[in-house]
């Protein structure tokens, strides 16, 4: 497969770099989805499924949409309007989706199975502002799971890989900077080629620019979005993704123990990954009443964020303990 983007002077002098909390959406469920799972992606995904199974995630309505290959529904990927979008911004353009744009991306799914959709996209197809907020809530909860518990890590990798980047276009060009995004990647002298392409891409009535999305769970693919009047997204594998679940060195906390003491100290250090209080009350060989209580106080500070995940909480440290923990000597 390939895809000729012709660019113009103008659409040069508008490429630009986004973070997109909803290609990570997509892109972590067909990787969780995978099998096998991306090797990659192995680790976070010994975490995720269980969580995802008990809250009925793995037969829902991502399930039902999103294949392990296939068309990628495009009113899932709405075009950002700033560099950074949170979710909620992004879910609140899919619930205002044009029914027209939802009732084109179900046909294509259609298409590709046969001519059928589940029930649950079959309902989708005949009242799209009806079901688009159950959609959205059913995404919400995903994230929770899966995703924010591990947003400051994922998005440090994508800001490192965007810094990148944009050194490399301001010291090398632009060309340069197009030429590195991926192997299927390749300017041309007025044209960016894609190869092995897994989403539609043409340059016909869609919107100037050209929107660069780095993703953490995007390789090994590139993946596109072309929607009128909307510029052209594409969606590419960050820099640094391959470090993403690496376990960390043990850190020392001797110097930050001084400061918020040992126990809270321990409980930063034991949180490399995401934990309920009984998890980390068992790691650290503490009450859970006291995790509990020195939970509610790194939350106040703004070193933890809660994430509800069933009947219970996950807790994972934010960039700021990141960023302590990190200083140690």
């Amino acid at each position: 497969m390939r895809a000729k983007l012709t660019l113009s002077v103008s659409d040069l002098a508008h490429t630009r770099f986004a973070l997109c909390p909803m290609w990570e959406v997509v892109t972590s469920f067909r990787a969780l989805i995978g099998t096998p799972v991306p090797a990659l992606h192995r680790g976070w995904a010994a975490q995720v499924r269980p969580r995802c199974a008990a809250a009925g995630l793995d037969h829902g309505w991502l399930a039902d949409m999103i294949a392990p290959t296939g068309h990628l529904p495009d009113f899932l990927n709405p075009p950002p309007t700033g560099y950074a979008r949170t979710l909620d911004e992004e879910l609140a353009t899919i619930a205002a989706t044009d029914p027209r744009q939802v009732r084109q991306d179900l046909d294509y799914l259609a298409a590709e199975r046969g001519g059928r959709l589940p029930p649950r996209l079959r309902a989708l197809y005949r009242d799209p502002p009806a079901q688009l907020p159950r959609l959205a809530a059913e995404i919400e909860a995903y994230w929770e799971l899966a995703l924010a518990p591990y947003w400051a890590r994922i998005r440090a990798v994508l800001e490192a890989d965007v810094f990148h980047r944009a050194r490399q276009a301001a010291g090398s060009g632009t060309a340069r900077m197009l030429n590195n995004l991926h192997e299927t990647v390749r300017w041309d002298g007025d044209s960016l080629l894609l190869t092995e392409r897994h989403c539609r891409l043409t340059r016909i009535a869609t919107g100037g620019g050209l929107v660069l999305a780095p993703s953490a769970f995007a390789w090994p693919r590139v993946l596109t979005r072309a929607v009128a009047p909307d510029p052209p997204q594409l969606a590419y594998p960050a820099r640094g993704a391959a470090t993403l679940w690496e376990s960390r060195r043990e850190p020392r906390t001797d110097a930050l123990a001084a400061v918020v003491g040992r126990s809270r100290a321990l409980l930063l250090a034991e949180l490399d990954s995401p934990a309920s209080t009984t998890e980390l009350a068992h790691r650290a060989d503490l009450s859970a009443a006291a995790v509990s209580q020195h939970l509610t106080a790194l939350h106040s500070a703004a070193l933890v964020s809660a994430h509800r995940a069933g009947r219970s909480v996950l807790y994972a440290r934010t960039a700021l303990a990141d960023a302590l923990l990190d200083a140690q000597p």
